[in-house]
C-alpha cells in the first residue's frame, strides 16, 4: 500500500509559485496529491535559486538527481513510486526510458503546463510575419517530440481546452490518455471585493510576466511601441509599471519614466500589486496554455485587457472581466476607458469573479483526477494494452534514448 502512495514528481526547475505561473501549477499539483495521501518526492537536476519554494514546509522531500547518469536508477528503485509525474515532455525524454526500465508499474503521468508546440509554432508564424494556422503544428518539430511524449505516458495532464481539442482533432490522440485539469483556486464571492482596494483606492496600469517566457517579453515590447503612445496620447497621467522576474538588460532598457513606463523588475508579492493597480494590460500576441497572470487579476478585482490569444480558453462563454482588443489603437482606447469610468470597473471585477467560479473550481477537478489514477493503480496493463501507438513509440525511443543517454554518461567519465 504505501508503494502505491508514493509519488515522485521529476521537475523541469524547482518551483518558483512567485516567478511564474508554471511554479504556482506545480504547487496545485502537490496540494492535489497531499490531500490524497500520496508521499511526494520532487526531484530535479536544475540548480537551486534563491526564489525557489521550500518543499519541506509543504511535507514534500526534496532530491536533487543528476542528468545521464545511473545514479538515477538506484535512487527511483530505492524510492519505487506508485506515480511518476515528469514536469513537461523534456522531462519525460531524459527520464522516461529509466523509469520503465526501474519501476515499470509506475504510472507515468506528464504535465505538459502549456502545450510547447502550439506555442512555437506561433511564434514562429509571428516572426515570419503570416497568420497561424492548425496546420503548421504538423510539420513542427517540436510536436514530434512533444506528441510522442504524450502517448508514451499513461495520462496527459492538459491545462487548456483549446489544446484538449488541437490533440483530439489535429493529432488524433485516444481521450482516455488525457485529462483536462486547468489551474485551480478558490470560490469567491462578491462580498469578498469588498476587502479589496476600492477603485478610488487603486492606480496606474500594470503587467506581470516572467521574462525567461518569450511570450513576455514580446508583450511588454508590443505595450512599449504599439500601445503605450496611444494611451499617453489621450491619457497623458497615465502610469504603467511592468513587473517580472529575471528582466534581461534589454527589458530594463524600456525604463522611460518620462513617458510614465516603469521596469520595476521582480514583484516581492505579485498579489499585493496587482490588488493595487486599477487595470492589468496583457496585449499576448502568441503563446500556449492558459494565463496565469489573467487568473491572478481576477483573484485580486483587477480588471484586464487582452487579446484573443491571451483570453484563449480561458472564460468559456462568459463575459471577460474587462476588454478582448487585438487592435492596438482600440485596446488603448478600451484600456483609458477601463480605468476611467467606475461602473464598468466594477461590473468587470464582477465578470471576472463568475469566470473564477465557472471554469477553474479545484473540487470539479481534483475528485476526477485522483479517482482516474487510483483505477490506473488498479488496472494499469489494461490501459496500456490498448495504447497501441504508446507501446509502439516507447519500444523505438526507448532503446534510441536509453543507449544515447549511456553513450553521455560514458563519455562524461
Amino acid at each position: 500500500m504505501n508503494q502505491i502512495k508514493k509519488l515522485l514528481i521529476i521537475g523541469f526547475v524547482w518551483p518558483e509559485p512567485k516567478s511564474s505561473a508554471a511554479g504556482g501549477r506545480m504547487m496545485q499539483l502537490i496540494s492535489i496529491f497531499k490531500e490524497n495521501g500520496f508521499e511526494i518526492t520532487f526531484a530535479s537536476a536544475a540548480q537551486d535559486s534563491d526564489f525557489m519554494v521550500d518543499l519541506s514546509e509543504f511535507g514534500v522531500i526534496k532530491r536533487s538527481v543528476e542528468l545521464n547518469s545511473s545514479s538515477f536508477d538506484d535512487f527511483i528503485k530505492e524510492l519505487s513510486p506508485g506515480v511518476v509525474l515528469f514536469d513537461r515532455f523534456m522531462i519525460e525524454e531524459q527520464f522516461g526510458w529509466r523509469v520503465i526500465e526501474n519501476c515499470p508499474k509506475a504510472i507515468r503521468i506528464l504535465d505538459t503546463e502549456d502545450l510547447h508546440c502550439l506555442r512555437t509554432a506561433r511564434q514562429n508564424a509571428f516572426k515570419e510575419k503570416r497568420t497561424f494556422e492548425l496546420v503548421d503544428l504538423l510539420s513542427e518539430e517540436v510536436a514530434k517530440r512533444e506528441i510522442a511524449s504524450i502517448l508514451r505516458c499513461d495520462l496527459s495532464l492538459i491545462i487548456s481546452e483549446f489544446e484538449m481539442n488541437i490533440l483530439k482533432d489535429v493529432f488524433k490522440i485516444n481521450q482516455d490518455l488525457l485529462f483536462y485539469l486547468p489551474f485551480l483556486v478558490e470560490e469567491m464571492n462578491e462580498e469578498e471585493l469588498l476587502k479589496l482596494p476600492s477603485f478610488e483606492d487603486r492606480k496606474n496600469f500594470v503587467f506581470i510576466g516572467n521574462f525567461l517566457h518569450e511570450p513576455n517579453w514580446n508583450t511588454v515590447q508590443y505595450l512599449k511601441e504599439a500601445i503605450w503612445p496611444f494611451i499617453k496620447n489621450d491619457f497623458p497621467e497615465a502610469v504603467l509599471e511592468v513587473y517580472g522576474a529575471y528582466p534581461s538588460q534589454k527589458v530594463l532598457q524600456l525604463h522611460h519614466p518620462k513617458n510614465g513606463f516603469y521596469i520595476m523588475g521582480r514583484a516581492e508579492d505579485a498579489n499585493e500589486i496587482v490588488k493595487k493597480s486599477r487595470i492589468v494590460l496583457a496585449p499576448i500576441r502568441f503563446g500556449a496554455g492558459l494565463k496565469g497572470k489573467l487568473l491572478e487579476a481576477m483573484q485580486c478585482g483587477t480588471p484586464s485587457v487582452t487579446t484573443s490569444v491571451g483570453s484563449e480558453a480561458m472564460h468559456l462563454d462568459l463575459t471577460w472581466n474587462g476588454f478582448i482588443e487585438d487592435n492596438p489603437e482600440v485596446f488603448a482606447k478600451k484600456a483609458i476607458e477601463l480605468y476611467q469610468d467606475e461602473n464598468l470597473w466594477k461590473e468587470s471585477q464582477k465578470n471576472g469573479i463568475a469566470i473564477i467560479n465557472e471554469c477553474y473550481q479545484k473540487n470539479t477537478y481534483s475528485d476526477k483526477l485522483t479517482s482516474l489514477i487510483n483505477s490506473l493503480l488498479i488496472d494499469s496493463e489494461s490501459h496500456r494494452l490498448h495504447n497501441f501507438m504508446g507501446n509502439l513509440l516507447q519500444h523505438h525511443a526507448y532503446k534510441s534514448t536509453m543507449y544515447m543517454s549511456k553513450w553521455i554518461e560514458a563519455k562524461n567519465k
